[in-house]
């Protein structure tokens, strides 16, 4: 009797290598690449603050970088951005305001890609912008299940009366 393999389960919200959603015809490549800018930071630095205007994409190179959000009353700590992740699809795809503040958490360089490059790329190559947009909605099924699975392990949000200054949601 012969055993069957099972197949390997694909999460298709997990996040996408940068190569594999930056990939396009080598004309949109290079002017992508000559745009690119190079950002060092230090651990308390801030790269973009929440509610400013979006410059572009950013992927950390090295180091880390900590997304830091104000709801309401509160001051929320989203979580680490490590090296490789795009930072604010939101902001870039969306209304070009950024969503929540990010500080380097330590020393480290980030890669900004500049809208003006960006919006360039979409116009000639639009897949780019369906793979960033497909991107974007794999991040949101992501923070959506990191959601439910808090709420079902009785992670609950307390009494808006008893709310700490500083929420870690990650």
């Amino acid at each position: 009797m012969q055993s069957k393999a099972i197949p390997e389960r694909h999460d298709v919200a997990a996040p996408h290598p940068i190569a594999e959603l930056l990939a396009c015809p080598p004309t949109v490549g290079n002017m992508l690449n000559a745009s690119a800018e190079s950002i060092e930071f230090d651990a308390g630095d801030i790269l973009f603050q929440q509610n400013d205007l979006c410059r572009g994409l950013y992927v950390p190179i090295s180091g880390y970088l900590l997304r830091k959000a104000a709801r309401l009353d509160t001051r929320l700590t989203l979580g680490t951005v490590r090296a490789g992740e795009v930072v604010e699809l939101a902001a870039m795809l969306g209304d070009v305001r950024h969503t929540y503040t990010l500080m380097g958490q330590s020393k480290g360089t980030a890669m900004r890609l500049p809208r003006e490059a960006l919006q360039r790329a979409f116009e000639l190559y639009p897949t780019l912008r369906m793979r960033l947009l497909e991107e974007l909605a794999r991040e949101v099924s992501r923070a959506y299940g990191m959601c439910c699975v808090a709420k079902l392990s009785g992670l609950r949000r307390k009494p808006t009366a008893t709310l700490p200054t500083e929420i870690d949601v990650h």
